[in-house]
């Protein structure tokens, strides 16, 4: 039975992208094993409740950032009360706003940034209860409009 599940960040300079969590999300660092070189092999970031897990980047065994490969296939999604303003405060930390905040079919108001070390980041709050039916009836509605 699966327990719990963590996202495990990789990046160039998990140092500096440490930084910018703290000051972008409101990050608190639990955890830091540092190689004596100062590479960081594994830290473990609190965003509220929630660990996200970062290293720095270790070639010789295939672990890469998304700078690697020329971007992402992935996001982390935070759940937040105000989402406009998270998304200023990343913007103002470094940020990339690749979706500005506006409101969404499924009941959040949502927007979308890039980190400087390659992650995409989903910011939402919930503006209402939206049913599955009513989120697949949206959901189409939003596609037959676009043919």
């Amino acid at each position: 039975m699966i327990r719990e599940a963590f996202p495990y960040l990789r990046v160039a300079n998990a140092a500096a992208a440490i930084d910018f969590y703290q000051k972008a999300f409101g990050a608190t660092e639990k955890l830091r094993l540092s190689e004596p070189g100062g590479r960081i092999g594994h830290a473990e970031l609190l965003f509220g409740e929630f660990v996200v897990m970062i290293s720095d980047e270790y070639p010789e065994f295939g672990i890469h950032g998304p700078q690697h490969f020329g971007g992402t296939g992935s996001s982390v999604h935070l759940h937040v009360d105000n989402v406009d303003a998270l998304v200023q405060q990343a913007e103002a930390a470094g940020a990339e706003v690749i979706m500005p905040p506006r409101d969404q079919f499924y009941g959040e108001r949502a927007g979308k940034v890039k980190d400087p070390f390659g992650h995409e980041w989903l910011i939402g709050s919930q503006i209402e209860e939206v049913s599955p039916e009513e989120m697949q009836r949206r959901f189409t509605a939003m596609f037959e409009g676009m043919e």
